[in-house]
């Protein structure tokens, strides 16, 4: 029987399973094809946010916030795109600093002004990929169910998650202008002792649920390095952990195409951004993210 139920967990959900383990509701645990009751659907939908985080380039500042020129002149003597880029920590700061009370406020105000099927967008300074989108912030019930979902073996839970994101049909219109999903890798010691890519699952549910043509590839990147997690460190020490353990394969198949890239969680994005810094290596049209949830 453990057998059958860890088929479950890695395959899906086959029909001849559900007769023996029938799908159902991610929250109350009742009986439900979509793994979503409608009661507990009412739930997530006041918890939902459907964000999504626009990451402008530098050279942009000017006319995208009028109050950051002063960025302009620390960046005359600079290349206005792989330096910015590779040395825009600093200059991030600077803005953040300057912007911080401003931001707070945003946030604060966010969810109680975005009205149902409204997306909330914001717009933040350059990393490797253009925006990010995710459902969810990452509190409450909602990291409960991320971290049962991911270590205590309730793998089905991704269901539940694209089943309700499949849902709100402004969002699910964001993803129609991506061509490729590609999910964040974990090591292989990682995926021995899970048993489960909790990103793969997310990638191949969405891409096999969509109406329109969004291909998921597991054979470009590769995670090739064992790491520390990146939850027990801190923002710098996450972003030089990370460093280096992404390879691409296969990069010609992603030349000019339009990449959703799929993780659970966005905390920090040095994981996310990492993958996309190795994924520019492929030149791609454009990379965008997708999480449940941002921390």
């Amino acid at each position: 029987m453990k057998v059958l139920y860890k088929m479950r967990q890695k395959m899906g959900v086959p029909k001849i399973l559900n007769l023996i383990y029938p799908p159902v509701c991610g929250f109350c645990g009742k009986l439900n094809q979509d793994f979503l009751c409608p009661k507990c659907r009412k739930l997530l939908e006041k918890e939902a946010i459907f964000g999504v985080d626009n990451y402008i380039k530098i050279n942009e500042a000017k006319t995208k916030f009028k109050e950051k020129n002063y960025i302009l002149e620390t960046l005359q003597n600079k290349n206005e795109n792989l330096n910015i880029i590779n040395n825009q920590n600093k200059i991030e700061n600077q803005i953040n600093n300057n912007l911080n009370n401003k931001k707070e406020n945003r946030k604060k105000n966010r969810k109680k002004n975005t009205k149902k099927n409204e997306i909330a967008v914001q717009e933040y300074i350059a990393k490797y990929f253009d925006e990010h989108l995710y459902i969810f912030l990452y509190q409450g019930i909602i990291r409960k169910m991320i971290l049962d979902y991911k270590f205590n073996e309730q793998s089905y839970l991704y269901k539940t998650f694209v089943n309700f994101l499949l849902k709100n049909k402004n969002f699910f219109e964001k993803l129609e202008k991506y061509d490729t999903i590609i999910p964040v890798p974990i090591s292989n010691k990682r995926l021995k002792a899970r048993g489960y890519n909790q990103s793969l699952l997310l990638a191949r549910e969405i891409s096999r649920s969509t109406n329109f043509n969004l291909k998921l590839q597991e054979d470009c990147l590769f995670k090739i390095k064992d790491i520390i997690e990146q939850s027990k460190l801190n923002k710098e020490e996450r972003a030089k952990n990370i460093q280096g353990v992404y390879e691409l394969f296969n990069e010609e198949s992603l030349y000019n195409k339009k990449i959703l890239l799929v993780d659970d969680i966005f905390t920090t994005g040095s994981t996310v951004n990492e993958c996309s810094k190795v994924l520019r290596k492929a030149k791609p049209k454009t990379i965008g993210i997708f999480t449940i949830a941002k921390d």
